[in-house]
């Protein structure tokens, strides 16, 4: 008997999948409606036919995106896939069409169980799938690094599948789910981008008691590369902005990269030309104080220095409605200090964007001494209603993904001054799980802007009373900027040189400058690894430990999507729960006896590993 798939909705995973098990399928065309097989972005395959039943529809390589990647499309790109069979522009149509199928085809089969069946693109044994098939492990660890097993196994199950009946295809497809959902990194990534990143989803870190509030008017202080990104994340999601900046020509300029994403997405078809100008109206870019008047919410996204932050909060914060919250995007210094420019200390919270804001999911959202509650909350409603995900973390210079971020950076050139080379330090981040090496994000951050960073960081720590701890990597960054005038990527070179017409390459003068021939040759590649890994996730549990970390899902979700912690690992937390804790300790001493004190066990990480307790 048919049975066709009325899709209304987002059709995703499982859902697909039942659908795939129908004979036909038709969706409302929708452009809200998603369809594709996330189950790769939590470690797993589609385990409910997926890999057998869409590579028998549309081609082994034209599936290989959706089972491999987690692709998501549209109804109206799953129908030019063949992933659908119609569209329907209301319910009525939908069910109608539906029906229509089933009376037209009162016996139906499968195309793949009807005899004489080829598949679509070419079986594996085709000689050009063949060919394609041939490279395609190689080319599908150089993506992954070794770091993710289900790409792997859903090319083995899909390619496998494909050579035998339906009926054993599904047999080789639970085989190699079961082997997926028992290992370590599905249960991270499942436990971290489901369970935890949900929980915040849902407002675990929101206090309870306060009214939802929608932001209808918000200013942003600053219209550089921070200010317009925040300004274009605002306007996009339907709500007025106004970016102020010391002259109307600079804030033009800031609106301008909101023009150039918009018009990105219209020569793509993602969007209307009226939508484009619709977003673009929103944004009022002046050099006028007076146009901040009545403002729900103002971020001020200035330059890293604290008398300029003072000036500004002191100029701005009167316009505010009378209870607005200003926000500082600072990344580094402390919310309680910057605090003290404000009449309102309880309506002042930190909102640190991430760069580039367009793209970055994450919001960490920093809570001053005297910040209330009520801001908190209303705080986090405003991140939310941007379209992103906030974290919330107590205050501290730096506060959690700069202060660990900055340990991953400055290990990497710490390894550099060490005698190792350069191409050694970088490909030993990428093969743990790291987006880019150490170098190469300290050339995007800028060599001079890290000194500048610490410059403030040091004048602040001792007129605190405090004394400044020196980092091996700071003589290696002063040698590069003030020696060799390598400042970092903006600045024509750092670490790398960038040609105008061709792919960057690390400095040939590196070797001759830091590398150590012996070391070099002797280098451990696992030890260069857990270096890289184990510095950042220590520095996670001493935020945890001085209190400025609330939560563990807090602390995985922003290692993840604020800094770039290897994903696999499932956080900078959950890679010492998987670990095993006691064998983390253990080796961060190793590490702590022969690379110094920054490796040392935590108090709060003995004490866990001394009850045999995980961080939960």
């Amino acid at each position: 008997r048919p049975v066709v798939a009325a899709i209304n909705g987002t059709a995703l995973g499982g859902g697909l999948e039942i659908a795939l098990a129908c004979h036909h399928r038709v969706v409302m065309d929708d452009d809200s409606i998603q369809l594709g097989l996330p189950e790769v972005t939590l470690g797993l395959l589609p385990g409910g036919g997926g890999t057998q039943r869409l590579p028998r529809m549309i081609g082994l390589e034209a599936a290989f995106p959706f089972l491999m990647e987690g692709k998501k499309v549209n109804p109206k790109a799953a129908l030019k896939a063949g992933i659908v069979g119609e569209l329907a522009s209301s319910a009525d149509e939908m069910i109608s069409k539906a029906r229509a199928f089933i009376e037209a085809n009162p016996k139906c089969q499968q195309p793949w169980d009807q005899k004489g069946f080829k598949f679509p693109g070419g079986a594996p044994h085709h000689p050009a799938m063949a060919q394609k098939l041939v490279i395609a492990p190689a080319m599908l660890k150089q993506k992954t690094k070794g770091c993710y097993p289900a790409p792997e196994r859903i090319l083995s199950a899909a390619v496998e599948g494909a050579q035998v009946d339906f009926d054993n295809g599904s047999l080789i497809e639970t085989r190699y789910f079961a082997e997926l959902v028992t290992g370590q990194v599905a249960k991270n990534m499942t436990g971290t981008f489901w369970f935890q990143l949900n929980s915040i989803k849902a407002g675990g870190s929101r206090p309870e008691g306060v009214e939802q509030e929608t932001f209808k008017k918000v200013g942003v202080l600053g219209a550089g590369m921070m200010g317009a990104g925040i300004a274009y994340s605002t306007a996009s999601r339907g709500v007025d902005v106004v970016l102020k900046d010391v002259s109307v020509e600079n804030a033009e300029k800031g609106k301008s990269y909101s023009e150039k994403l918009l018009a990105k997405k219209v020569s793509r078809g993602r969007m209307t030309e009226d939508q484009k100008n619709a977003v673009l109206a929103r944004i009022n870019a002046t050099d006028n104080a007076g146009d901040l008047d009545g403002c729900d919410l103002i971020i001020e996204a200035v330059f890293e220095d604290s008398d300029l932050k003072a000036k500004v909060t002191q100029e701005a914060e009167p316009k505010m409605a009378a209870n607005g919250i200003f926000a500082s995007n600072t990344s580094t210094i402390p919310i309680t200090q910057l605090a003290e420019a404000s009449g309102k200390p309880e309506n002042f919270i930190g909102l640190h964007f991430f760069s580039p804001v367009d793209k970055m999911q994450l919001v960490e959202i920093i809570v001053g001494d005297k910040t209330s509650d009520e801001t908190l909350a209303r705080s986090f409603d405003y991140v939310q209603q941007i379209g992103k995900i906030p974290i919330v973390v107590n205050d501290s210079r730096g506060f959690f993904t700069s202060r660990v971020f900055g340990t991953f950076v400055n290990e990497g050139i710490a390894m550099l001054g060490e005698g190792l080379h350069p191409a050694s330090i970088e490909n030993a981040a990428v093969l743990a799980g790291m987006p880019v090496g150490p170098l190469a994000i300290s050339d995007e951050v800028s060599m001079t802007l890290m000194q500048h960073i610490r410059a403030q960081s040091r004048k602040d720590t001792e007129a605190a009373g405090g004394q400044w701890q020196a980092h091996p990597a700071e003589a290696i960054i002063d040698r590069m900027v003030d020696e060799q005038e390598r400042k970092g990527k903006a600045a024509g070179g750092g670490f790398y040189e960038y040609p105008e017409n061709g792919k960057k390459y690390l400095w040939p003068e590196l070797e001759s400058l830091f590398v150590n021939p012996e070391k070099a040759r002797n280098a451990d590649l696992q030890e260069l690894k857990d270096r890289i890994l184990f510095v950042q996730a220590i520095e996670t549990v001493r935020c945890m430990e001085e209190g400025v970390l609330r939560t563990v899902p807090d602390a995985n979700i922003g290692s993840i999507f604020g800094i770039g912690y290897a994903p696999w690992t499932g956080g900078a937390i959950q890679f010492i729960n998987q670990y095993g804790v006691r064998d983390f300790a253990r080796r961060a001493s190793e590490l702590a006896d022969k690379f110094g004190d920054r490796f040392s066990p935590p108090s709060l990480l003995l004490e866990k590993a001394e009850a045999n307790e995980i961080f939960q």
